[in-house]
Parts: C-alpha cells; sequence; structure tokens
C-alpha cells in the first residue's frame, strides 16, 4: 500500500482502494492493527502513515492510527488514484481453453496462476489474458470482465467465463441458485473413516487470523455452506477425497476440511504445510518434505465442472486429469503405503 499525500484531496476526489466491515463480534481494536489483519503484504508504519495523510476513514470520517474500530464500523482506505486492479490491461498470456464459443469459455487453470487482479496481483492474471483473448468482456457488479466463479491462485481447474451480458446473467443465476456441478479432488491429512459424509458450518472470516476463512455455528457469524464429500482413497496417513460443493464460499473446501480435523495437504495458510498426522522417524520427516517439493501448493484441483448452457439450454459438463504436480505426490504416497503393509507383514 502506498501513502496518498495529497494536500486538501476531499474524499469525493479519492479512489477507494479497501473496504472492510467490522463483523457483529469485533472486539476493540486500533485501526491500524486491524487493517494489518486484512491486508496482505501491509506494513504497520504504511498504514500508520496512510492514516495520518488522511486516507484511513471509518463510517465516511477521518481516523488516526489509534481509532480503535467497532463492531458494524466500515473502515476505508482511499488514495488520489484509482487501484490498479481497475487498470486492466490486455496480456498475451496462454490460457488453456477446454471449450469455447459465442456465449462461454471454459478453462484450466493452472496452480499459481490468480484469477483477477488484485493486491499485490495486479498483471499474468487469468482476466488479463482474457481480455487479451475475447474483446468487450462483461463486467460484474465487482468490475471482474467474464467472471462469473473464481478460484483460489494455488489451486487448479475448471472456471466457466462469460463472454456476453446474457451469458453473464444466466451463469450468476445458476450459481446463485445451486444448479451448477462442481467437484473437486482434494489430499487431506489423516484417515478419514466414513465413506463419505457432508460437512455444515457457516464461513467467515476468522477472528484470529483475517486471512483466513473459519467455520461457525449457524446464525452467528459468515455464509451457511455445505460440503459433501466421498473417499477415493487412503494412503495411510492421508486421505483422497473427492468434494462436491453445494454452496461456492470462499476457502470453503479449505476450511471445512481443517474445521473437521483434515487439513488439506501443504496447504500453508491453514497450517497444512506441517507434518500434521505420522510417526517421528527422521525418514518419513523426509519423505513428507519430499511430498512438499514435488507439490508445492495445497492439494486441490477443481476436477468436474458442470451447467446449463445459456443459448442451447443444454446441461454440459467438463472434466480435467490431474495435475502433474499432484499424481507426483499420491504416487508417493501409494509406494510409501504399500511400502508400509508390507513392513506390517
Amino acid at each position: 500500500m502506498q501513502e496518498d499525500t495529497t494536500p486538501g484531496m476531499e474524499s469525493d476526489d479519492l479512489y477507494e482502494h479497501h473496504r472492510f466491515v467490522a463483523t457483529d463480534g469485533q472486539e476493540p481494536l486500533r485501526v491500524d492493527k486491524f487493517l494489518m489483519n486484512f491486508i496482505e503484504n501491509a506494513t504497520r508504519n504504511k498504514i500508520q502513515q496512510a492514516a495520518k495523510a488522511g486516507n484511513v476513514l471509518v463510517n465516511d470520517v477521518v481516523v488516526k492510527p489509534n481509532y480503535k474500530v467497532k463492531p458494524k464500523d466500515v473502515v476505508r482506505i482511499v488514495l488520489s488514484y484509482p487501484p490498479a486492479e481497475n487498470l486492466l490491461v490486455a496480456e498475451d498470456i496462454p490460457i488453456d481453453i477446454v471449450y469455447e464459443d459465442d456465449e462461454v469459455i471454459v478453462v484450466n487453470k493452472p496452480a499459481g496462476m490468480v484469477v483477477h487482479p488484485g493486491h499485490g496481483n495486479y498483471s499474468g492474471t487469468l482476466v488479463n489474458g482474457l481480455i487479451h483473448h475475447v474483446e468487450n468482456l462483461p463486467t460484474n457488479s465487482n468490475e471482474r470482465p467474464g467472471l462469473v466463479h473464481r478460484i483460489d491462485k494455488d489451486t487448479s481447474g475448471l472456471l466457466v467465463v462469460a463472454k456476453t451480458e446474457f451469458a453473464m446473467a444466466h451463469l450468476s443465476k445458476q450459481f446463485f441458485d445451486r444448479t451448477t456441478e462442481r467437484l473437486y479432488y482434494a489430499l487431506v491429512w489423516g484417515h478419514i473413516e466414513e465413506d463419505e459424509g457432508t460437512i455444515e458450518g457457516n464461513i467467515g472470516r476468522s477472528f484470529k487470523n483475517r486471512l483466513q476463512m473459519d467455520v461457525f455455528p449457524d446464525g452467528e457469524h459468515g455464509k451457511h455452506a455445505v460440503t459433501h464429500f466421498k473417499v477415493l482413497e487412503r494412503l495411510t496417513y492421508v486421505t483422497l477425497v473427492q468434494c462436491k460443493l453445494e454452496t461456492g464460499r470462499t476457502h470453503q473446501i479449505r476450511a471445512h476440511f481443517k474445521h473437521i480435523g483434515h487439513t488439506l495437504f501443504n496447504d500453508e495458510r491453514y497450517g497444512g504445510d506441517a507434518i500434521l498426522k505420522g510417526t517421528t522417524f527422521t525418514k518419513y520427516k523426509q519423505f513428507v518434505d519430499n511430498c512438499f517439493k514435488v507439490l508445492p501448493r495445497q492439494a486441490l484441483h477443481a476436477k468436474t465442472l458442470g451447467f446449463t448452457h445459456p443459448k442451447t439450454g443444454e446441461f454440459m459438463q467438463f472434466d480435467s486429469e490431474v495435475p502433474a504436480d499432484i499424481e507426483a505426490c499420491l504416487a508417493k504416497w501409494r509406494t510409501y503405503s504399500e511400502n508400509s503393509k508390507f513392513e506390517e507383514n
């Protein structure tokens, strides 16, 4: 975040870069600490400088760094120039297009690619590539061309993109009405006993770590979320599961599986990049480290996507192969599991 020191600048002349609403459960907290919890890569010094320059507003009033944020406060950072994500630049980026017609594009996104520009990621995103590939993509309420849903940067897999206003409205309603089909493959820590199950629990931003989502009892905080899962393979200390999303909340699978004690394998943000299950042997630690090296991100892949075509009314279903990094990790765990059985016998 950059400091804005333009003297005498009225708020009407400023551009909103960040906006956060404090939850009902927010305990009094200095606004500089509050913003530190929300904004990745921001230093407290930068936030304090921005506040002293008059760029931090709470309920549309300029506040100092020591202002205590209260429940339902609207905290904004405003600067004299527009956010970089609003200045979209078309870039000739390779895109793995699975299907395309006049209304929709289905894309297989690689791990490591950000879907749309945002704080700290202003180029090289899928949207930058899409606006190079297609002129005049429709924009949603967040000014994100073509997008009706998204997946995390380090999650791989299928996305559908709208090419027309009609397709955007039609697809958005399908996601809202939960009539799309989305199946994910996830490798999680631990041995899941049941062959299938359902995880329910409201998902909202964590009170302890604002970069994480957490699971809350119904009615307290967050939005209703449901994940159905089926065990595909048990590999000693990890389990491969297929997840079917009934709802599509931010970090839904990642937060739900951590909540039931089965954090995603190598999910750094949620603590899955530590050895959560297994033995204390040095050899085992080396084995897991090697698994982390071949799969340097959370083990989550959006494998299947189904939706009704906006124009034809046909239900279309697409399937993608499990990426090489997840396959390499699974191969290591299969070998380990086989050797473990052999040693037990």
